[in-house]
Order: structure tokens, then sequence, then C-alpha cells
């Protein structure tokens, strides 16, 4: 393989294992507040309510 294939698949490489290291990096950096918390579980409590009571109806 001539060198500018071997500097592109090094190129490829590098951009690919940045991209994984910059995702890991970021992750779960969203910090959520007590009261946006709180809304949430309550949402997902009626979203639950609704799915059963829509399973008893069927």
């Amino acid at each position: 393989m001539s060198g500018i294939g071997w500097f592109f698949i090094i190129i490829i490489l590098a951009t690919v294992i940045g991209g994984l290291y910059m995702l890991r990096k970021t992750a779960n950096k969203m910090p959520i507040g007590d009261e946006q918390m709180e809304r949430i579980k309550e949402r997902q409590a009626e979203l639950e309510a609704q799915e059963r009571r829509e399973k008893q109806q069927d």
C-alpha cells in the first residue's frame, strides 16, 4: 500500500478514536435539578398508570 493509503487509514482511525473519546468524555454531564427530577418521576408514574388502565380495558 502506498504512503497516501496509510496516511488516510491513520487519519480515519484518529478521527474515529477521537470521536469516541469525546463522546465518552462528555457523557452524563447534564445535571438534573431536584424539581425537574420530581417532575420526571411524576410523569413516569402517570404514564405507567395510563398504560395499566389501557391494559385493563382490553
